[in-house]
């Protein structure tokens, strides 16, 4: 490729999201904060990315966000759900009739449908409407997992006191795979995660998602030591006969970044390497660049709301205060020994400052960076999409993480 950057620290270095949230005292921080888009611009602005296949509408049909969009009145939450979960109940009911005639076709219309009720409970579930979009979008992914082949299996474990719900895949003829653990971000949700990382299995590697804590089926609190929860994963690993616990690596995305780093320093001995892709590490936590972060438009809507539900935050005051005390830095992990990582971000990201990147590729063992001269959050452009990077950069540095040809 012409337009990114692989760094390496070898050769260089660079200097330089439950109801309970609609509980929130927005109103007071909403007057600090730059003003939402309005209706009209919201609508302009989800139809430009459906048509340019653009986060967070990207597996939406351009066509049919056009149609949902010409029904959408208003920004109410419950009226938003309802408006997007209704083309999802079309692509639900046409999975069932396609069940008994046509297993390939009702796969794909349950993978439709779920993407809808995904984006009919965006960013959050703060609101009756869209947290039954949610529960919605799990019952059309349990149709998506059962009918697949090889299919998904849902392993429930329980974390004090909390039941956890992740998503196992394995390749076929593999009677031990190594694994990759998928941790999503603060909008995304497992579901999305499991559907894109079968290309995972084209390489003999078995996938176990998870949401991020505080978030989907991971209604664990945000905190130091959250990151246990994933621990806990690694042991459920060692204990299965069917995967192979001495070759593991984490991905994370976005906020899941953070805990796929945490966890290379924590779980060093019994992961392969860790892949950071836009993860909040130091700066990110800081009041100033919340305070700059909240006033872009990068971000769809609703930023704050995502942000502040993780932290059980009920103010801007409360979630600026909450922050610092998550940074790798100031927590003294940045110069300790760590597996090997892969950071990945767009130099021209607005939500996680590329300084969390040149912080931690710059701090502690040798770690490798790809970086998007011209991308924003996550690395992504017009020219390179999620998928894009997912399957050119992603995909084969953990394979070989692994000792897997690519």
């Amino acid at each position: 490729m012409t337009d990114n950057i692989w760094i390496s620290r070898r050769t260089a270095a660079l200097g330089g999201a439950a109801v309970a949230a609609a509980a929130l005292g927005v109103s007071g921080a909403r007057a600090q904060l730059a003003p939402a888009r309005n209706l009209e611009e919201l609508k302009s602005e989800i139809q430009a990315r459906a048509d340019r296949k653009a986060y967070p509408v990207a597996q939406l049909d351009a066509g049919e966000v056009r149609e949902a969009l010409a029904n959408l009145k208003s920004q109410d939450r419950d009226h938003w759900a309802s408006v997007w979960g209704a083309v999802g109940d079309r692509h639900f009911a046409k999975a069932r009739a396609l069940e008994a005639t046509d297993k390939s076709a009702a796969v794909h219309a349950y993978d439709e449908a779920m993407q809808w009720q995904m984006f009919a409970r965006f960013p959050l579930e703060d609101s009756p409407g869209t947290v039954k979009a949610y529960e919605k979008a799990l019952e059309v992914f349990a149709g998506y997992s059962r009918l697949v082949d090889p299919p998904i299996e849902a392993v429930k474990f329980n974390y004090n006191g909390t039941e956890i719900t992740g998503y196992l895949r394995k390749p076929k003829g593999v009677a031990k795979p190594p694994v990759v653990i998928t941790i999503g971000g603060l909008d995304g949700r497992k579901e999305d995660g499991s559907i894109r990382n079968a290309a995972y299995l084209e390489k003999g590697i078995a996938f176990f998602a998870f949401d991020m804590p505080g978030t989907g089926q991971s209604r664990i609190r945000i905190e130091p030591g959250a990151d246990k929860m994933y621990s806990a994963v690694l042991d459920l690993i060692a204990k299965r006969a069917d995967l192979d616990a001495s070759r593991v690596v984490i991905t994370g995305g976005s906020w899941g970044g953070h805990w796929s780093a945490h966890l290379a320093y924590t779980e060093k001995d019994r992961i392969r390497g860790a892949v950071v892709q836009g993860g909040p590490v130091h700066n990110y936590f800081q009041p100033e660049w919340q305070r700059k972060a909240l006033n872009t438009r990068e971000y769809l809507f609703g930023l704050f709301e995502a942000r502040s539900a993780v932290y059980g935050a009920k103010t801007l005051e409360e979630f600026l205060a909450y922050g610092p005390r998550m940074s790798l830095k100031d927590r003294g992990f940045l110069d300790k020994p760590s597996a090997p990582m892969l950071l990945i971000n767009g130099r021209n990201d607005t939500q996680v400052p590329i300084d969390d990147l040149y912080l931690l590729l710059n701090s502690g063992d040798p770690k490798e960076a790809w970086v998007n001269p011209q991308g924003g959050h996550m690395g992504r452009s017009p020219q390179l999409s999620d998928q894009k990077i997912f399957e050119t950069v992603t995909v084969p540095w953990v394979a070989r993480r692994l000792g897997l040809t690519t």
